[in-house]
């Protein structure tokens, strides 16, 4: 049996949730899984694995602003990020130096590496993607991504490979050698599942990501939801809340469900109404859902992305936080036809231990 660290980035729970399928493997094959990790992301991986051991494990503060400002704000708090990548990095070192490992994988994590540890990295952003007004940082995100995959054995990056099925588009595409080296395209990775039920809710919203816009979503959310038509549901995102659900006439609002409940309520909505985060997307392609409206979080650069990608491919229409009227965007999601047939996880997550991870442990 072979022991592997997982941490997963605290921005948002899309990290923690996209690792779920990969600890679930790991743990059917028989070895021992530790997650590493804080906030809301420990919180959820502790309700899915509450036998698993935890440690928590510090990471970088969320540079997002209540506005369209992120990329500024990233920009100035690099000094501030960089210490806190090195400070994880001697984390690591200290947990490395008390407990033995035979695996690291980071999701996104920068400081999450070793040169003793056989070290792999989860990322579908091999490529960033910032307005023209910020060209040259986009240019100079290169070399720097370059540096960071330098770091990892290998890069897993859950989407397919480029082409007409990418779900990333320009996002996951490899631009050095590096990367084209190291990265394996598993497919998505999900913890939902697809189930045989009756589709009897109209709506079901989705509001996550990180502080603050995701409580200025949800006020706009809850202010909202009497204009359509229910009965719906409203996950808040909110794990570490406490856990009752709120009745609104024919809507229920729950801060947090379990990865089986979330899966029973996407397989029986009609509608989703959620983010345009990577994590959230893969979720509805693995659910083969056809009508959804994504909002993605303001000044989120990537989520503004794969928002116009998806509008651009037809698939699912958009609209933005401060524009947001449920009932017109509701009514254009008709439109749109959804993901094409691609790969599920159950399959992608048996070809991804077959063909690299028990590589480093059996």
């Amino acid at each position: 049996m072979a022991h592997v660290l997982v941490s997963p980035l605290n921005w948002g729970l899309g990290h923690a949730t996209r690792d779920i399928p990969v600890i679930r493997t790991l743990r059917d094959h028989g070895h021992e899984v530790t997650v590493a990790a804080c906030g809301n992301a420990l919180a959820v991986l502790r309700q899915e694995f509450p036998d698993a051991p935890f440690i928590e494990y510090p990471d970088y503060p969320v540079p997002f602003s209540a506005g369209h400002l992120f990329v500024p704000k990233f920009c100035a708090s690099m000094p501030f990020m960089l210490a806190a990548v090195a400070r994880e990095h001697a984390t690591l070192e200290s947990i490395l130096a008390k407990e033995h490992f035979d695996l690291v994988i980071s999701d996104n994590r920068l400081g999450v590496f070793s040169s003793h540890v056989p070290s792999i990295f989860i990322s579908h952003q091999l490529h960033y993607h910032l307005p023209l007004l910020y060209w040259p940082a986009e240019l100079l995100a290169i070399p720097a991504n370059m540096f960071l995959h330098d770091q990892y054995a290998r890069i897993i990056v859950p989407d397919n490979p480029p082409g007409p099925l990418s779900l990333a588009g320009k996002l996951s595409r490899p631009q050095t050698d590096v990367a084209r080296e190291r990265a394996y395209f598993s497919g998505i990775l999900s913890g939902t599942r697809q189930l045989a039920c009756r589709q009897d809710l109209e709506y079901l919203i989705i509001i996550s990501g990180p502080e603050p816009q995701r409580t200025i979503l949800e006020k706009i959310v809850l202010s909202r939801i009497g204009e359509l038509e229910g009965p719906g549901v409203v996950l808040l995102g909110s794990p570490q809340a406490k856990p009752a659900p709120v009745r609104h006439g024919n809507w229920t609002c729950v801060p947090y469900v379990p990865t089986e409940v979330k899966t029973e309520l996407m397989n029986r909505a009609k509608c989703v109404i959620c983010r345009s985060g990577y994590t959230t997307l893969m979720e509805l392609a693995e659910l083969g859902k056809t009508r959804a409206l994504l909002i993605p979080t303001p000044g989120q650069t990537e989520q503004e992305y794969l928002s116009w990608y998806y509008r651009e491919k037809d698939w699912f229409y958009s609209e933005e936080q401060d524009k947001l009227d449920l009932v017109e965007d509701v009514a254009e999601t008709k439109h749109y036809a959804g993901f094409p047939a691609m790969p599920r996880t159950a399959e992608n997550t048996k070809r991804l231990y077959e063909d690299l991870l028990a590589g480093y442990l059996e």
